[in-house]
């Protein structure tokens, strides 16, 4: 990015900040006018000035030199002072908010996600969103936004306001120990909202035999399928896996019903049925004098220090 700045915008100033006239290539890039940028159209400054920050590994000469001379703004995914921090769009599906949107917002020093609000604008939530398809909905509106705030720069900074002091909560960033399913604590809701958050990052994770049991594509399962099984009614322990063969899906019984899985990943990836032939059914053959509570998921325990990181790449490397 600081490249492109340097290619498109010509010499930097010190700290970071990029000098105002911009070069013939940022108007050749910008399509408003020709190699030699003599088009009428062309501002001969742009209204303002961008600094992107791609990781949190940035230069704090540049971002105190950039606030010195004309402020920050950061476009946030959520409404403020709901979901500050770091995984905002992670935690809005996470506990099934009905409303969220985009927040522009001015960057106070020593402290992110507490600066006047600039412009902010909502949308509803779909029940069956994921973050990822959220993310890119949100996307679409920072950017509109902020197109839409750099216009008319001047007067969206004279309409700034203060965030309210009531309603602030935080998202902090996702570990490891999150995608391990609590098959006592959560109900199939609970379960489902945690899938469409983070599955897109890092399966959900289970325990079966001492083996760490990675669970890929999980479906709804409504109460005729039950019935089938005659299920309805029964006290079964939760963590309990059963396999519906005329659907190909494995059932799992958590706090308050069931959660279908159509494939999983233990030593490799398996549809439901691969898992249900080679594990499932032979543990049963073998062991019919044990109780059925036995023969079930239980929650993975990680290590408190467990980074998500690891869990990622050994993931990846499974999968290659």
């Amino acid at each position: 990015m600081r490249a492109l700045a340097r290619r498109c915008w010509g010499q930097r100033l010190a700290g970071g900040v990029v000098a105002a006239r911009p070069s013939p290539r940022w108007r050749a890039l910008t399509g408003l006018g020709g190699e030699d940028g003599r088009d009428a159209r062309v501002r001969e400054k742009p209204p303002w000035r961008v600094l992107f920050f791609g990781t949190d590994q940035f230069a704090r000469e540049a971002l105190r030199a950039l606030h010195a001379a004309s402020g920050v703004l950061n476009v946030h995914p959520s409404c403020l002072p709901r979901w500050r921090g770091p995984a905002p769009i992670i935690h809005t599906v996470l506990h099934g908010d009905a409303v969220t949107g985009v927040t522009i917002m001015q960057i106070r020093p020593k402290r992110f996600d507490v600066g006047p609000i600039v412009k902010q604008e909502t949308i509803p939530v779909s029940p069956r969103s994921t973050a990822k398809e959220l993310e890119v909905v949100l996307s679409r509106l920072g950017a509109n936004m902020l197109i839409s705030v750099l216009k008319n720069l001047p007067e969206s900074l004279n309409r700034a306001r203060q965030q309210p002091a009531e309603g602030v909560t935080y998202a902090p960033k996702i570990s490891a120990g999150t995608s391990c399913i609590k098959w006592e604590e959560q109900t199939s809701e609970q379960i489902f909202r945690l899938y469409r958050a983070i599955g897109n990052i890092i399966p959900l994770q289970t325990l079966w035999m001492e083996n760490t049991v990675k669970l890929l594509d999980l479906v709804e399962v409504n109460n005729s399928v039950l019935a089938d099984l005659k299920l309805t009614g029964q006290t079964v322990t939760p963590g309990s896996v059963i396999y519906h063969k005329q659907l190909q899906i494995l059932l799992v019984c958590c706090k308050d019903g069931w959660i279908g899985v159509r494939s999983v990943m233990l030593k490799k990836t398996l549809t439901a049925t691969d898992f249900y032939n080679g594990y499932l059914h032979p543990w049963r053959q073998n062991n019919s004098q044990a109780p059925p509570s036995q023969c079930r998921f239980q929650t993975l325990r990680l290590p408190a220090k467990k980074k998500l990181a690891k869990t990622v790449v050994a993931m990846q490397q499974c999968i290659k």
